[in-house]
């Protein structure tokens, strides 16, 4: 990882310290820590290989040398924003979304409540943990896996979503640490805006899935299946169902599935 380029990138972002590592276990345990221990908001902890990554469900993210993006962002959150944990997520979604926007003119898609999708394949994760004290938020780590390259896609066997690159659309090599620093920018302006009716529209604008017929599986199995109609004020995703009933779910321990995947993905599991 070249440092010189990597300092010269976050300084024009709000990143207030940063630590970068060749190689690390995860960068939301070594964020998580370093929160523990009196960590500045917008702080950052990046490596150019994480052996032991993990997203959602505690499923395995490792990060090739040099092929992905692979950091952790430490936020303090304002006594509103503690009103809006769940938000964090699609925040970090949204700031992803526009900066490959923006940088590359593709039209990325967020899957609720945590993943960024590129032509229905996925190219980014997001994983938000905090820190608690005295129980209350006293940080919020968001960890951000975006694949920059080929040796960065893993094998799709058994996935639900077929991974994909930046480099498969973009077709020329990439600049890491440029992507880096739009993400980190946009981050800071989405928080401005977090749980506003644009911070919502925008969201909803993007949202992979839109009017498509969609699949919820939570944690005892149970399944429902409805139409994707967009999100709620409370970041909840909203189905019509087969009655004409509304139904909103909350970011947990639930799956989201188009119905139509396995056909497209060859997949099998969320």
């Amino acid at each position: 990882m070249d440092h010189k380029q990597l300092s010269e990138a976050l300084s024009s972002t709000p990143v207030t310290a940063f630590r970068a590592y060749e190689s690390i276990r995860s960068t939301n345990d070594e964020a998580l820590a370093w929160a523990d221990e009196g960590a500045e908001d917008f702080t950052l902890v990046i490596s150019d290989e994480q052996t032991k990554g993990r997203g959602r469900f505690n499923r395995r993210w490792v990060t090739q040398p040099g092929s992905s993006l692979a950091f952790s962002l430490i936020l303090k959150p304002s006594a509103s924003e503690n009103e809006h944990l769940n938000l964090f997520a699609p925040l970090c979604g949204l700031a992803v979304h526009d900066a490959i926007k923006t940088l590359f003119s593709i039209e990325p898609q967020i899957k609720w409540p945590n993943d960024v999708l590129i032509n229905r394949q996925k190219c980014c994760g997001i994983l938000v943990e905090a820190v608690w004290t005295d129980g209350q938020p006293n940080a919020v780590v968001c960890g951000i896996g975006i694949n920059i390259s080929s040796a960065s896609v893993p094998p799709s066997d058994g996935q639900l979503f077929s991974a994909a690159c930046l480099e498969d659309f973009v077709l020329q090599p990439i600049d890491r640490f440029t992507v880096l620093q739009q993400v980190l920018v946009n981050i800071h302006k989405w928080r401005a805006e977090l749980a506003s009716p644009r911070f919502f529209d925008h969201w909803t604008k993007h949202l992979a899935f839109i009017n498509e017929q969609v699949m919820i599986v939570q944690s005892e199995k149970q399944s429902i299946i409805g139409i994707e109609k967009g999100i709620d004020a409370h970041g909840n995703l909203v189905l019509l169902l087969e009655n004409n009933e509304e139904k909103a779910f909350e970011v947990g321990d639930v799956h989201l599935r188009p119905m139509n995947a396995s056909s497209e993905s060859g997949g099998k599991n969320a």
